[in-house]
């Protein structure tokens, strides 16, 4: 028998990584049985804790300058084959790269864990699906033609992108599942990517009729190991259309042909939590590296998308008409600054015209709760959360003022803490008061309420919305969750109870967001029929975001907005990565930042500039305190580079008692 090489004998050396904000490797000894393999999961000891590591190289020597004797030897493997190829692991080492996090933190985002996917925000656009194929129209064919039939320019650095623009209803969706089904046939897989799961069973279920078992998704609502044999038998080639929230972005499909990204516009495509990576921009780098065609669609681009589409970076697809017999509502902004209750007289005229005629209505809020805000008129007093520097929200039916961002609740005073004034209370209002007011004023009607608050159960959702389009109830009354893609043939009104909810937000977004929040409830009237009617009540009837909403105007408002932008220098005319400190001592957060800004000093490029050191608007957070630091350039290599010097400077004496988060292209500035 002949013997086995000195190399095969010798111990073998692993190196792993972890979930954790470390960006350096750890070796170990491969375990008693001998077993190891790049793109494993391994057990391993780490402190005095067991924990998961990812294996990413293989070594018959242990690295210069670390002893033996205190090497770890790992405690077992656990995945008989790779769960990770190399190009899974060259794409985490880019997402570490880009969004400065650790390689195991990315590598720990792309497999299905117990961390949430997502958050419940919005719909996609339902409006057109169906289960089998239909005709085409001419605009649709076109469009089709386009993203197939396009060829690359192989001198660009970017992959070929496209861009579905139309109003709602205009047949998104079918082109969608059209270039899918044609990039099957051509041996092709795709991912197809929606805001939230839990939210958009149309697609899903018309994806798996349509594809069968050559479909398959990935989200939070399956256990966590069904979501792992989903994952394992995509990898292993027996799916081919994978659709899923931002984290199917990651699926480990073979010979990607395309990616959609359907309501490209949303917030929820950006992950809050380490890494905070955005799909688009993780599907943009996909696409280029596995030589991929990217579609996206909205009736609302992001400003970002917009000027790329301007500029012909982005391939835009314009689709302008209703397929469904629907024509464009009538949109009328109504002042509500003179009323005597949350719904003017126009609205509640409309709610009663609508009832007779045996069709449905759809009120928008986008404030769960009864009031908002808590205010002594006598001394001023306002009540707050303890833990947050934000104000309490009055839940009626829970008889709690409760804190929206880190569950904090009391009962709320029924006199004012802090002078005795019985001028105090609460003022503005949310979803349960409209709820109340609506079943005062028409008690014949059945109205049904969607928020968080009142859908909690799983599945109460989708039971609610199918009873709906059923006809058992006659307005739904609601947050985002009826804001973007139902679909109702019944429904004949859409009144948005108080359009400029966000437009007092300190973040340069909040005109894009009000525009598009408003543009998108409206497209759920008249999708059927040519006699629907949108009223928006607003307390700046006059303002430009508002009209312009109204009127459906967006190229008016792109061309505003870009302008006002560019004059500001913020996005899409410049980068911008966000530091953002917190710690439980405000003067250790005080000095972090005021470091971190004297570091930054030192290392921004020339054309770059720095917005604060200042408190985030939200100063306090589950007792945190918060303080941030903006850098902008026109060139996110040069910022990165930048960054990077910063970070490694200012680790070289950082607090452990201050968490540092690094956002590169934020979403918020919150």
């Amino acid at each position: 028998m002949p013997l086995k090489s000195n190399i095969e004998t010798e111990k073998k050396y692993l190196e792993l990584v972890f979930n954790i904000p470390l960006t350096q490797t750890f070796t170990y000894h491969i375990d008693v049985k001998g077993l190891g393999g790049i793109g494993k999961r391994a057990i391993a000891p780490f402190g005095k804790r067991q924990i998961t590591g990812y294996i990413i190289g293989e070594s018959i020597c242990p690295p210069s300058g670390i002893p033996e004797s205190s090497i770890k030897q790992i405690d077992r493997i656990i995945d008989e084959k790779p769960i990770f190829e190399k190009r899974e692991i060259e794409l985490a080492k880019w997402v570490s790269s880009y969004y400065f996090c650790s390689l195991g933190e990315a590598l720990a985002i792309m497999i299905p864990s117990g961390r949430r996917l997502g958050t419940p925000s919005a719909f996609s656009d339902e409006d057109d699906i169906t289960a089998n194929a239909i005709p085409l129209s001419d605009e649709q064919k076109k469009a089709l033609s386009a993203i197939i039939e396009t060829k690359p320019d192989p001198s660009l650095k970017t992959p070929l992108m496209f861009y579905l623009y139309g109003i709602t209803g205009s047949g998104k969706t079918e082109v969608f599942l059209k270039s899918a089904e044609t990039m099957l046939k051509m041996g092709k897989s795709v991912i197809y990517l929606v805001p939230e799961i839990s939210l958009t069973h149309q697609t899903i279920d018309a994806i798996k009729k349509r594809f069968g078992q050559a479909s398959a998704t990935l989200h939070s609502g399956m256990t966590i190991s069904g979501r792992f044999t989903e994952w394992m038998r995509i990898k292993a080639g027996g799916a081919f259309i994978i659709v899923g929230p931002r984290s199917a972005v990651f699926a480990p499909v073979q010979n990607l042909g395309l990616v959609i990204i359907d309501e490209e516009h949303d917030g929820s495509y950006k992950s809050e939590n380490t890494p905070r990576y955005h799909a688009r921009q993780v599907a943009i780098h996909r696409c280029y590296t596995e030589n991929a065609r990217l579609v996206m669609g909205s009736a609302t681009p992001s400003a970002e998308a917009w000027k790329l589409m301007s500029d012909s970076v982005i391939n835009r697809l314009d689709l302008t008409q209703r397929l469904s017999g629907g024509s464009i509502p009538e949109i009328m902004p109504v002042n509500l600054a003179h009323s005597d209750g949350c719904l003017t007289n126009e609205l509640k005229e409309e709610i009663r015209r609508t009832a007779k005629m045996g069709r449905q209505t759809i009120l928008f809020l986008n404030r769960r709760g009864f009031g908002h805000f808590y205010h002594c008129k006598a001394c001023g007093f306002k009540l707050s959360c303890h833990q947050c520097s934000v104000s309490l929200i009055y839940h009626k039916a829970r008889g709690k003022a409760i804190c929206h961002y880190c569950g904090y609740q009391t009962v709320p005073p029924r006199i004012c803490p802090e002078c005795g004034s019985l001028e105090a209370g609460y003022s503005s209002f949310g979803t349960e008061m409209i709820e109340e007011e609506v079943k005062r004023t028409f008690p014949d009607l059945r109205i049904r309420r969607v928020d968080a608050d009142s859908t909690s159960k799983k599945g109460s959702l989708q039971e609610v919305l199918q009873m709906f389009r059923l006809g058992a109830f006659d307005i739904l009354l609601g947050t985002q969750m009826v804001a973007k893609g139902l679909n109702f043939p019944g429904v004949r009104l859409v009144g948005v109870v108080l359009a400029d909810t966000g437009l007092n937000l300190p973040d340069f977004r909040a005109a894009e967001r009000t525009f598009s929040l408003i543009v998108q409830v409206a497209g759920r009237s008249g999708r059927y029929f040519p006699d629907g009617k949108v009223i928006v009540q607003t307390m700046r009837p006059c303002d430009p975001i508002i009209l312009r909403a109204c009127a459906l105007d967006v190229n008016g408002f792109f061309s505003a907005e870009l302008k006002q932008r560019k004059a500001l220098n913020f996005p899409p005319y410049s980068r911008i990565i966000r530091f953002t400190v917190r710690s439980k001592d405000m003067d250790r957060a005080e000095n972090a930042i005021n470091r971190l800004f004297a570091i930054t000093n030192s290392f921004l490029p020339s054309n770059a500039d720095v917005l604060g050191p200042s408190e985030c608007p939200i100063g306090i957070i589950a007792g945190n305190h918060r303080r941030h630091l903006t850098l902008r350039c026109p060139s996110m290599n040069m910022l990165h580079t930048s960054v990077r010097s910063i970070l490694a400077e200012y680790e070289k004496g950082k607090d452990t008692r201050v968490y540092l988060e690094v956002d590169v292209d934020p979403v918020s500035l919150l």
